[in-house]
């Protein structure tokens, strides 16, 4: 490359090794040139990710209490971002977009850590009056778990996203970068075809969703039992099958794919259709009495819930050479033992180790204060919080991060549901017990959950960055920015949320990992019977599973989150593999994914932010009597689907090869 030559010349996208390992003599070069100041951090980039951060936050929040799965927020984000640009004529923003997607895409990440954990206070607080939730410990357990996921990530930056270079997919990163660059030419030639295919598939799904949140003209769920047929098969057999019809969890499918879709489902299954009718049938008389329903929260779900925690041990086990790797290279260059001439170039140039040694300190200082005067109040136990909270939270880092690698979702959750049992075990043993210590377990296992989070989804933004040539420092300078917006929001959502819809009870939120959180806290914290023998069950399940080469936490999870939320999944999964399938030219296939995925974050951001939407038409007061009986309504559910699909593939179709 000359060094007079225009810094967006390349008419491909990526360079040709941008997603192949490279040889031995070959070096990577990205869009932007590497040696060159770019325009990055400028008002407007910052401005436009806050507000991001603030937007999508609300989204992703809404969605994951009501489904237990938050989007990622790089992809629509990426695209709103390429969609202003454009608009405001603005040239070579491509620095400032990846700025934008970068602060803004901590939404999804510390929603994620929130949601998963401390919504389980709620729940636990119609059983015991006196756990008291405030928002300025929701705010400070995502802050300051956000910061630590952020600072424990820098030293492995180099080997994830240098050093193994072409051997990770990098699903997300990919896709996102993907529509950072062809954004950035279709600036070039005046085309803006992704912003409108993304404006479209937003209002479609926003719609969609927002009428059957708050008019119910049909059917959120369909299931078998509405029919009479259904119900006598639920009754003798405890069978059942259900499937969310919103446009959201369709779009959600479509980005995991079929592959993990069918996993999560085959785990769903094995519950659903193997375990509970076995207990339902050849159970105990009180089991023989449950609905299926009640059978899977109380009993068949806990399986699942000790294969996740066994997932997260055998990552950490996988892991454990990386670890060694980066600690090991952070100590030579904090030293100053490991000069790198490379670092000296602004496209390799993080912060310096010795103040990323120094922000650690000082955000464990402030943890440690956080859990003594907000949470424990007792010196030597808060003491003892804190060095759990320092450890688990490094340890899991790589696991997260390399989950996100290499398949494009974090394990978070069960991650955090084995901290959880790790503490409540500690605490319960130096006297921390009672509704005391569910407070200090669940706001401990927040601050763990959004570390793993965050730590998880700043890999995708550091390898988009590296793809196209972006500051490292710059990025991890500003996101700590994002993160204090995005956790402030997240904090203000849960506590109208709450309020709307609550976690219990008929019509509430679902929350499933809150619920999963609660289910494991409770018994540990009030002295009550822990099903210790339904988690070793599901460990041993989750090692046989690791044996066999099936991916153990994609299982486990789909044998937690219920059926009518997975089911969705499968046919987004489903969709995927068909529109990637519907032609003989693979350059014609290739296109229709690449559009299926934009239309797919359409629906995702569309369906999560009307649903924002109907929450507020609620708050305020309004409801809608419907009319339908409950068959009409599930039968134009069928309908009102099958056409949500149908519009998704025909719309995937028509894309060239040329575009």
């Amino acid at each position: 490359m000359k060094e007079d030559e225009e810094v967006y010349t390349t008419d491909t996208g990526l360079p040709e090794n941008a997603f192949r390992e490279l040889a031995a003599d070959e070096q990577y070069v990205p869009v932007m040139k590497p040696a060159h100041d770019q325009k990055e951090v400028t008002p407007y980039s910052v401005g436009m990710g806050l507000v991001m951060a603030v937007i999508f936050s609300a989204a992703a929040a809404y969605l994951g209490l009501k489904v237990g799965q938050v989007f990622e927020a790089a992809i629509p984000i990426a695209i709103i971002a390429v969609g202003m640009s454009n608009a405001l004529g603005k040239k070579n923003s491509l620095g400032q977009n990846v700025i934008i997607q970068s602060i803004g895409s901590c939404s999804g990440v510390i929603v994620a850590g929130a949601i998963f954990t401390l919504p389980a206070l709620y729940i636990l607080q119609g059983d015991y009056p006196d756990i008291m939730v405030n928002f300025y410990q929701i705010f400070l357990s995502s802050l300051l778990g956000g910061i630590l996921g952020i600072l424990f990530f820098i030293p492995f930056r180099k080997y994830f996203v240098k050093d193994m270079h072409g051997k990770y997919p990098f699903p997300e990163a990919t896709a996102t970068t993907q529509v950072l660059i062809s954004g950035q030419q279709s600036a070039a030639d005046g085309s803006s075809g992704q912003a409108k295919t993304l404006i479209v598939a937003s209002l479609i799904g926003g719609v969609y969703d927002y009428i059957v949140a708050t008019f119910g003209w049909w059917a959120e769920t369909v299931s078998t039992t509405v029919a009479g047929w259904g119900q006598v098969i639920a009754e003798k057999t405890k069978l059942v099958f259900s499937c969310n019809t919103g446009a959201a969890l369709l779009g959600l499918g479509y980005i995991v794919g079929l592959k993990y879709a069918f996993v999560i489902f085959a785990g769903s299954i094995f519950v659903w259709w193997i375990i509970i009718p076995l207990l339902g049938t050849y159970g105990s008389p009180e089991f023989v009495a449950m609905e299926p329903e009640t059978l899977f929260k109380d009993y068949a779900r806990m399986i699942g819930i000790g294969g996740i925690a066994m997932a997260g041990v055998i990552g950490i086990i996988k892991s454990w050479p990386i670890i060694r790797q980066a600690v090991g290279l952070a100590g030579r260059e904090f030293k100053g033992g490991a000069k790198d001439k490379t670092k000296e170039i602004r496209w390799q140039l993080d912060i310096s180790m010795k103040h990323v040694v120094f922000f650690i300190l000082l955000a464990l200082v402030a943890v440690f204060l956080f859990f003594w005067f907000g949470v424990i109040h007792t010196l030597w136990q808060a003491a003892v919080a804190w060095v759990v909270v320092t450890i688990i939270a490094f340890l899991f880092t790589t696991v997260a991060a390399n989950a996100i690698a290499i398949v494009g979702t974090n394990p978070v959750s069960g991650m955090t549901l084995m901290t959880l049992i790790i503490a409540s075990a500690i605490f319960v043993g130096i006297g921390l017990n009672g509704t005391s210590g569910i407070v200090a377990s669940m706001v401990i296992g927040g601050v763990v959950c959004t570390a793993l989070s965050m730590a998880g989804g700043f890999v995708t933004d550091l390898k988009i960055g590296y793809w196209l040539g972006s500051t490292p420092k710059k990025q991890e300078s500003w996101k700590f920015l994002g993160t204090l917006v995005s956790a402030a929001t997240v904090g203000g959502v849960i506590i109208v949320l709450n309020k709307v819809y609550g976690f219990t009870g008929d019509n509430a939120l679902v929350a499933p990992q809150a619920n999963a959180m609660a289910k494991v806290i409770e018994p540990l914290m009030m002295g009550g019977e822990t099903p210790w023998i339904l988690y070793m069950v599901g460990a041993f399940l989750a090692l046989i599973l690791n044996w066999l080469g099936v991916p153990a936490l994609a299982f486990c999870l789909g044998m937690f989150i219920p059926l009518q939320l997975n089911t969705p999944m499968l046919v987004g999964g489903a969709v995927s593999w068909f529109v990637g399938r519907s032609s003989k030219d693979k350059k014609v296939c290739d296109a229709r994914r690449d559009r299926g995925t934009l239309i797919a974050s359409g629906l995702i951001a569309g369906g999560a932010l009307f649903g924002v939407f109907a929450a507020i038409t609620r708050f305020v007061g309004y409801e809608y009597a419907n009319p339908l009986s409950e068959t009409v309504s599930q039968s134009l559910g069928c309908v009102a689907y099958v056409l949500l699909i149908a519009y998704f593939i025909w719309d995937s179709k028509r894309a060239k090869a040329a575009e």
